[in-house]
C-alpha cells in the first residue's frame, strides 16, 4: 500500500459507512470506550461512503474522523481509511453494532506481540446470535473459507468476519487493489502471498436491535468472492 502519514498513535478503528445513522454513534462510542478504559492512545476513523442521511453529523459527534470516500465499494472505503490511519495497529469493523468494539482487548494485545502480524475474527467459533446472520450466509461463508483455505493455504475458517486487525508494518507490505467486498478475500490472500503470520480468535457476532437497512446481498457478493479465488 501507498505509504502513510507518519506514525503517532497506538490504534486506529476504521469503520466504512453507508446510511448507519442509526448505529454509527453508538459503534464509535463504544471504540472510544475502549481505548478510553485501555489507555489507549488512538483514533476511529470513519470512512463515509456516500450517505444521504445524518450518519455523518453523528459519527463526528460521537467523537470519529471523518473522511469522504465518493467512489463506492466496501474495499474502497476501507482502503481509503487505511491510508489515512495513523496507528501503528488498524482493526476494522462494521458500524452497525453486530461487533463488539468495547472488547478488543485479546486482539489487540496480539498484534502489540511478536506472535503474529493480523488477527481474523471467526464468528463461527465466538458464536452467532440468532437472527443476527442469514442461514445462506453462513453456510455460503463456510463454502468460501473452504475454498480460500485450499487456494491460499492458510487456516482460516471465517474469510468473511468483519473485525479484524494488522499492524501498521504488516498492512504497508500488502498490495489491495479490490474495490468490493471481496477485500475481505483480497487481504488474506495478500497476507498469505507476504508469508505473513495470521492468527484467528473467535468473535461473537451480535443481531442489530436496530432499525437499519443490510448492505448485504448474498448472491452477489458470494459470487465476487468466488471469482476472486478462482481468478488470481
Amino acid at each position: 500500500m501507498e505509504k502513510p502519514r507518519e506514525e503517532k498513535l497506538d490504534l486506529s478503528v476504521v469503520m466504512p459507512c453507508l446510511n448507519e445513522e442509526a448505529t454509527v454513534q453508538q459503534s464509535v462510542r463504544d471504540a472510544m470506550k475502549f481505548m478510553e478504559n485501555n489507555s489507549i492512545n488512538g483514533e476511529v476513523i470513519v470512512v463515509d461512503n456516500g450517505s444521504v442521511d445524518g450518519s455523518v453529523k453523528l459519527a463526528e459527534a460521537a467523537g470519529a474522523k471523518v473522511i469522504l470516500e465518493k467512489r463506492r465499494g466496501y474495499g474502497r472505503a476501507l482502503r481509503t481509511g487505511f491510508l489515512n490511519a495513523k496507528g501503528r495497529v488498524i482493526i476494522m469493523g462494521d458500524c452497525d453494532t453486530t461487533y463488539d468494539f468495547l472488547h478488543m482487548e485479546k486482539m489487540y494485545q496480539l498484534l502489540q506481540s511478536d506472535s503474529c502480524d493480523m488477527v481474523m475474527g471467526n464468528r463461527y467459533a465466538g458464536g452467532i446470535e440468532r437472527g443476527a446472520m442469514p442461514l445462506a450466509h453462513r453456510w455460503g461463508v463456510r463454502f468460501l473459507s473452504f475454498l480460500g483455505r485450499k487456494k491460499f493455504g492458510v487456516n482460516i475458517y471465517d474469510f468473511h468476519c468483519g473485525i479484524r486487525g494488522f499492524k501498521r508494518s504488516a498492512l504497508d507490505k500488502l498490495q489491495l487493489r479490490t474495490d468490493g467486498m471481496e477485500f475481505a478475500t483480497e487481504l488474506i490472500a495478500e497476507a498469505s502471498r507476504k508469508d505473513l503470520k495470521i492468527i484467528e480468535v473467535p468473535v461473537p457476532l451480535r443481531r442489530c436491535t436496530l432499525k437499519r437497512k443490510s448492505k448485504l446481498r448474498t448472491i452477489r457478493d458470494g459470487f465476487r468472492h468466488l471469482k476472486y479465488i478462482i481468478q488470481v
